[in-house]
């Protein structure tokens, strides 16, 4: 069943309309008619819904009392990602999406190569938030993932704060074969937490970096033994508690 986020409630008599660009799947692509049914998303639940009207105002859908399956991850898992090259955040930012993060905040690492036009910074981040409102449908989510404006390495420091637990991939790690690995780290995380997982670019992080994660309250982890790219390690991760957890 297709998926839509609603932009306003269901109104007291269970009518809500849709627009813009979900409006145009619907019509053009899907080629619905009144009497088909849809998921319609609205503040983390979804709703069964019938089309029952489609005109130039929109697709005018009602709700029919009926609640879709929940399928969000138990914890709420925050990616916090250093500046990479080319579209790798794009990926990141869908697949993470699918794999059930919550928020992705791109950072200006000491070894990030890509640098963050701030005169088209407005517009990248549109895109990357149109990519997870895409996949959150796809994958049937009930909630889209906050994409946030790049932040600077004191700056995200400053959100450790805001969440239960935070930890950051260490490739140090890995190669000393310390007992800090992933499956250590998540026998400590509960669901209900919020998660801040935090990844270097393609460099990864710098040993200064590291130890001011540290001194924030960051954990280090492990990922096995295998060096993972800077797109892949946070798919790794997500996978990882979906299995823990789910």
């Amino acid at each position: 069943m297709q998926r839509y986020f609603l932009e306003q409630p269901f109104d007291e008599s269970g009518i809500a309309r849709i627009t813009g660009d979900d409006e145009k799947h619907i019509t053009r692509v899907m080629r619905m008619e009144p009497g088909d049914r849809i998921c319609c998303v609205w503040d983390g639940t979804g709703h069964i819904a019938e089309i029952s009207g489609i005109g130039p105002d929109g697709v005018t859908v009602t709700d029919t009392g009926l609640a879709a399956p929940a399928s969000e991850l138990p914890v709420h898992v925050t990616l916090a990602c250093g500046l990479p090259k080319g579209d790798k955040l794009e990926m990141i930012a869908q697949k993470g999406t699918e794999l059930g993060m919550s928020g992705l905040i791109p950072f200006q690492a000491e070894r990030s190569i890509a640098k963050w036009d701030e005169k088209k910074g407005a517009k990248k981040t549109g895109r990357l938030s149109k990519i997870a409102k895409e996949a959150a449908e796809q994958s049937h989510r009930s909630v889209i993932p906050a994409v946030g404006e790049p932040v600077s390495f004191g700056e995200l420091l400053q959100l450790a704060g805001e969440f239960d637990v935070c930890l950051f991939a260490d490739e140090e790690e890995a190669k000393e074969g310390t007992s800090n690995k992933i499956a250590v780290r998540l026998q400590k995380v509960y669901h209900g937490q919020s998660i801040l997982v935090l990844f270097g670019p393609e460099g990864g992080l710098s040993r200064a970096e590291a130890e001011r994660l540290i001194a924030a309250g960051f954990l280090p982890m492990s990922l096995g033994p295998r060096i993972l790219r800077t797109e892949t390690a946070p798919l790794y991760v997500l996978s990882a508690m979906s299995y823990e957890f789910e």
